[in-house]
C-alpha cells in the first residue's frame, strides 16, 4: 500500500562515456524517485529506476528518505536533507502531496514511482508543456577535476534565475533489511544520490564551474550528475538542464 502524507513543510548519460568525454547533454528526463527501505511499497519503484538508469536518455536518481525511519529500521542511506527536499516540492507544486514511492520528474510533476506509464506520460508532459532540460549542460572529468559547463539560456527560455547542483552518486548499494516491513529482505538501491553540492547560481549568461573530485570522493562514489534547476533549493522548480558522468 502506498503510504501518503501532508506536510506542510521541504542511466548514467552514457555507458560508453570515457575520462574527458562530455557527458549526454540533452536528456529527455531527470526522475528523482523519494524512496525508503521502511516502505514495503517501494521495491517495485526501486526496479523500475534501476531500469531507467540503463537508458541513456534519462538521468535516474534514488533519494532515500528518513521519515520512515520510526516504524522500527533506521534507512541505511537517508539523508534529511531528501526529506526536506521532497516537502519542498511538494509545497512549491501547491497540492502537498509527500508519499513513497514518489517519482518527481524535471522538478514540476510527480507520480506513482513504481508506475511506468504515469511516469512516461509525465515526461511526456513536461516535454509538450515546458522548457525543461533546454540547456544543453555538460560535464567532463579531467584528472581530479569536474568541470561544468552551462551555456547562454536559449532565447525562449528568456530572463532566469537557477542553482547549479552537483549530486555525488554511488551506481549500486545492496542492503539487507533487519528490521521492520521489509524484513529479511535485500535489496539493491540505484544511482544512490550521497550528497548536495552547490556549486553556483546561473541567470541565463554561460558559465564554467570547476570542482575536484577530493571534495566529495569517499571511496564509495562512482558517479556524479549535475542539474541546473530553477528557483532555489527551498522552492525547486523547473529542471532546465542536467548531465550525468562516472567518475574516474
Amino acid at each position: 500500500m502506498v503510504r501518503l502524507r501532508v506536510i506542510s513543510s521541504f542511466a548514467l548519460a552514457c555507458l560508453a562515456v570515457f575520462l574527458g568525454r562530455p557527458a549526454h547533454a540533452e536528456p529527455r528526463a531527470v526522475i528523482e524517485l523519494f524512496t525508503s527501505q521502511g516502505c514495503s511499497s517501494c521495491p517495485p519503484a526501486d526496479k523500475l529506476i534501476a531500469e531507467y538508469s540503463r537508458d541513456p536518455s534519462v538521468i535516474a536518481l534514488s533519494l532515500a528518505v528518513d521519515y520512515w525511519d520510526y516504524l522500527g529500521w533506521k534507512d541505511t542511506l537517508a539523508l534529511h536533507g531528501h526529506s526536506m527536499r521532497q516537502r519542498a516540492y511538494a509545497k512549491a507544486r501547491g497540492d502537498r502531496q509527500v508519499y513513497t514511492p514518489q517519482a518527481v520528474i524535471d522538478g514540476v510533476m510527480h507520480a506513482l514511482g513504481s508506475d511506468k506509464a504515469a511516469i512516461e506520460r509525465a515526461i511526456g508532459q513536461t516535454q509538450e508543456q515546458r522548457s525543461s532540460l533546454t540547456v544543453p549542460v555538460t560535464m567532463t572529468q579531467s584528472g581530479d577535476m569536474l568541470t561544468i559547463k552551462v551555456p547562454d539560456a536559449p532565447d525562449r527560455i528568456g530572463t532566469v534565475q537557477a542553482e547549479v547542483w552537483l549530486c555525488p552518486i554511488t551506481k549500486s548499494v545492496h542492503v539487507t533489511i533487519e528490521r521492520g516491513e521489509n524484513t529479511g529482505h535485500t535489496f539493491t538501491y540505484t544511482n544512490v544520490v550521497r550528497r548536495w553540492i552547490k556549486v553556483g547560481d546561473w541567470s541565463g549568461k554561460a558559465e564554467t564551474f570547476d570542482v575536484s573530485v577530493k571534495d566529495f570522493q569517499n571511496g564509495a562514489i562512482d558517479s556524479a550528475a549535475v542539474m541546473v534547476q530553477s528557483g532555489v533549493s527551498s522552492a525547486p522548480k523547473l529542471i532546465l538542464g542536467a548531465a550525468q558522468i562516472p567518475i574516474q
